[in-house]
């Protein structure tokens, strides 16, 4: 069952409780010689400060309802009970195909609110697409799951049956962080319905040795064995082609970054107490992504919280949502979740993709793995780098994220005919 959605007003009584929390802060010791703007031990009082006070004083919420509200949102019942949002935009192209994008953490389905009007309207003989924006399970105005065993796998799942709730029975799959992760689930497990996938995260094995890749790509095994063992990786396929996330989905030992997975992958109650409970704890633990994991230009990083294409406005609204809707917690329980399956190998991330496979890359992205690799590990049909742009590429080089699914959509609009 559908029914109309609209994005809620925070309550007098919110509003309050959110002043009063954010003016009860209380400030955590840090390092007297310690500058303002070194962010080594995480997110620095200094750039946080003018956030908390922008969030308490001057941020509007019914200014960001009403461009969210520009949309037609929706409440999908799953089969099991589970009640998803969604935006879903019709284009008025008869050419049009349907296009589902699938955000991560720690985000919403406003990452993608500067492409969803370019990619449903567009325009000089442009694919153009039905855009489908939902919120994944247990993130803003969707259900949390309310058992165990609920991962990107299930999420895929949802998300497939929603898409042929909607009429959809052929469609384009597109994903950042988790949403890649979940395409990924649907691409191969969905394949009959899902016709093509395109993200921006895309993580595979290298070329090893096996009996397969020996015979299919004995050139791209014999590359990789030379990186490896003798030449070094950037040697062979080029300065920062190879990005890695450690050797393990919380190695924080060889990634210093990876240690906001180790704990939300293994404890996220105990540190959403403090997330749930204090919104300057929220906003600071969220803050130091939108700075790390985005791309600065020159020395921006050393004076500025945000780079220049993500705006303050931007990144309250995010953590407005995740606030009124109370779901931090429910949100990283997915790194959890996600963890175990990976103990049982049920993720979908080794799984060949048949299906004409898109990748997008920007220069701060996460993770990155050479063409070569990903050449071997599916049917890839579009692959661009971008020297630009970093982790939400939707928020930070909007234009160009189109123009690739743009592109992309040349290739899948072939299956839908």
């Amino acid at each position: 069952m559908i029914q109309d959605f609209e994005i809620p007003s925070f309550t007098t009584g919110q509003l309050s409780d959110l002043h009063q929390r954010i003016d009860s802060s209380i400030q955590p010791h840090e390092f007297t010689s310690q500058k303002g703007d070194d962010w080594q031990y995480g997110t620095p009082w200094k750039a946080l400060e003018p956030l908390v006070t922008e969030w308490r004083d001057s941020y509007d919420w019914e200014e960001a309802r009403a461009e969210l509200n520009q949309w037609h949102h929706y409440k999908y019942t799953t089969k099991q009970g589970m009640k998803v949002h969604f935006v879903h935009e019709v284009s008025k192209d008869p050419d049009a195909i349907p296009l589902i994008l699938c955000h991560g953490w720690p985000s919403t389905f406003y990452e993608f609110h500067k492409v969803i009007n370019p990619l449903r309207d567009g325009k000089l003989g442009a694919q153009a697409y039905h855009v489908i924006v939902p919120s994944l399970p247990g993130y803003g105005f969707s259900d949390p799951p309310t058992a165990p065993g609920f991962g990107t796998t299930k999420i895929g799942d949802v998300f497939n049956e929603l898409m042929l709730e909607l009429g959809y029975s052929k469609y384009v799959a597109h994903g950042t962080d988790w949403g890649s992760v979940v395409c990924r689930s649907m691409a191969s497990k969905h394949d009959k319905h899902c016709s093509a996938v395109h993200v921006t995260l895309f993580v595979c094995a290298p070329p090893l040795p096996t009996l397969n890749n020996l015979w299919q790509h004995p050139t791209k095994v014999a590359k990789f064995l030379l990186a490896a063992k003798v030449l070094g990786f950037d040697t062979v396929y080029g300065q920062g082609k190879l990005k890695s996330m450690g050797q393990n989905f919380v190695d924080a030992n060889n990634n210093p970054d990876a240690g906001y997975r180790a704990i939300q992958g293994t404890r996220p109650y105990s540190l959403a107490y403090g997330l749930t409970d204090s919104p300057t704890a929220l906003l600071g633990w969220m803050l130091e992504k939108y700075h790390f994991w985005t791309h600065h230009e020159g020395d921006e990083a050393q004076v500025a919280a945000l780079p220049s294409t993500i705006t303050v406005k931007e990144v309250l609204t995010q953590v407005s949502i995740y606030w009124l809707t109370n779901t931090m917690s429910s949100s990283i329980r997915l790194y959890y979740e996600f963890l175990q399956q990976t103990k049982t190998m049920k993720t979908g991330m080794t799984d060949y993709i048949h299906i004409p496979l898109g990748i997008s890359t920007f220069k701060n992205e996460l993770s990155r793995v050479p063409k070569d690799w990903i050449e071997t590990a599916g049917n890839l049909k579009f692959f661009n780098e971008h020297p630009l742009g970093g982790h939400f590429s939707a928020l930070e080089v909007p234009e160009l994220l189109v123009a690739d699914l743009r592109s992309f959509g040349k290739e899948a609009a072939i299956v839908f005919e």
